[in-house]
């Protein structure tokens, strides 16, 4: 069978996944055995998301409508019912529904309707409370298929320690990463000493660890120093693995899905208040605007050194008419040059302005040229990808580290047949 929960927490508390391990531990004292775990995320622009909009998926052999009865009591034991945006859902079904419900979670919106027609349809049992809002993540996450997979170790405070401060030793955490990197990432965020893996919500999660497998996840937490945790649960998640991205073109975006984008850069990066960073986009008569928000630290810099003529790809969810970036492969540099007073043919030295309109001439052999001089300035920039730090990045966005999957650089390679010209840094 395959159980799914969703939309059980909120900004006070609880964690879907605490309820999930919870789940766990009850199943297999019931004597249903439990095969696997996964931790879903969905669309990271639902705006009814409490924080990352994850969903939990529990496979299981046993008795159905027992399992039912279980995950229901243990819902509405731990959910938080008192809050009005927490509408959770649970579902227990003998079949797994088709993928594409679970895409369609993933990279666009779905209603509640939809997901009960698909539960009828496989015979599941379920249950939706309040807005019944939380059928639509279960039903997703039961109904999921993951191509590429990453793990994620969750450690879980004891009860009575929920809302007060954790204490975990951020030594032993960087020391974590040092010893498992690249194997395991977002641990910490070494380039700007911040630790990522530690929640700082009143939610009953103390810390956790991102990794390519189980073994490497549990060696990294083997060097973490903290307070003592009530249980701890590896989970299967499609984080990290940018299933979100949809190959997308400009002009035809739509608000709150997550793209793909290549264009040629047209005018020069903007830094407004706060200290966000614009660059606009252009494809085929199309523009948008492309945001590197405050919180992405130095990734900011990184969007200020391109320069119009620039060709590039662009990654990040499409919201209130601007992609807000997560990563960017920079496929063709545009020659940056300075326009300068030409040097002098006849003595070697630099000409001067011979006024407007004039041209130039010699201060030393009174020689004059009608022609500036270009210089070609080398660019620091390197064609490849860049990306957000660690503690900007999104649940769904696949480090570098984890490498590119081959449709993105495709994409990136594919885009090299626009032309280039020559933009002028003055």
């Amino acid at each position: 069978m395959w159980i799914g929960i969703d939309d059980t927490d909120s900004p006070a508390g609880m964690c879907t996944t605490y309820i999930g391990a919870v789940l766990v531990r009850r199943l297999e004292h019931a004597g249903i055995r439990v095969v696997d775990t996964r931790l879903v995320r969905l669309n990271p622009n639902v705006i009814h998301k409490t924080r990352g909009n994850a969903a939990i998926c529990i496979e299981a052999v046993g008795d159905l409508e027992a399992a039912f009865d279980l995950v229901a009591r243990c819902v509405e034991e731990l959910a938080e019912f008192d809050n009005p945006m927490t509408n959770p859902g649970l579902v227990v079904s003998p079949a797994r529904p088709p993928p594409e419900f679970y895409y369609a979670a993933l990279r666009d919106f779905c209603t509640v309707d939809e997901a009960v027609r698909l539960l009828e349809a496989t015979g599941a049992l379920y249950r939706g409370y309040k807005n019944r809002r939380g059928l639509i993540g279960a039903t997703a996450a039961i109904a999921s298929e993951f191509p590429d997979k990453t793990y994620e170790l969750l450690a879980y405070r004891k009860r009575g320690v929920w809302g007060t401060p954790r204490h975990v030793d951020a030594r032993s955490l960087f020391r974590a990463e040092e010893m498992t990197y690249p194997h395991t990432w977002d641990t910490v965020d070494q380039e700007n000493g911040v630790v990522v893996g530690v929640p700082h919500t009143p939610d009953p999660v103390l810390f956790g660890i991102r990794g390519e497998s189980p073994a490497w996840v549990e060696m990294a937490r083997s060097f973490v120093r903290s307070e003592e945790s009530a249980f701890e649960q590896v989970y299967v998640t499609n984080q990290g693995t940018d299933a979100h991205l949809i190959p997308g073109s400009i002009g035809t975006l739509r608000e709150g899905r997550s793209y793909m984008v290549g264009g040629r850069v047209i005018g020069s990066p903007k830094t407004g208040r706060g200290g966000h960073v614009s660059i606009i986009l252009e494809n085929n008569g199309a523009e948008v605007r492309c945001m590197a928000y405050e919180p992405t630290k130095g990734f900011r810099d990184v969007v200020r050194a391109l320069l119009p003529g620039d060709i590039v790809v662009a990654t990040g969810s499409y919201k209130g008419g601007s992609l807000n970036l997560e990563k960017i492969g920079v496929a063709c540099l545009a020659d940056a040059v300075r326009v300068r007073p030409p040097v002098c043919p006849a003595c070697g030295k630099r000409m001067t302005s011979a006024g407007t309109g004039k041209g130039y001439k010699c201060r030393t052999c009174s020689e004059r040229s009608r022609e500036a001089g270009i210089e070609r300035i080398e660019r620091q920039m390197r064609p490849g990808w860049y990306e957000v730090p660690p503690s900007a990045r999104r649940h769904l966005a696949r480090p570098l580290v984890r490498g590119i999957p081959q449709w993105e650089e495709d994409l990136r390679q594919s885009i090299r047949e626009y032309d280039t010209p020559s933009s002028q840094v003055n």
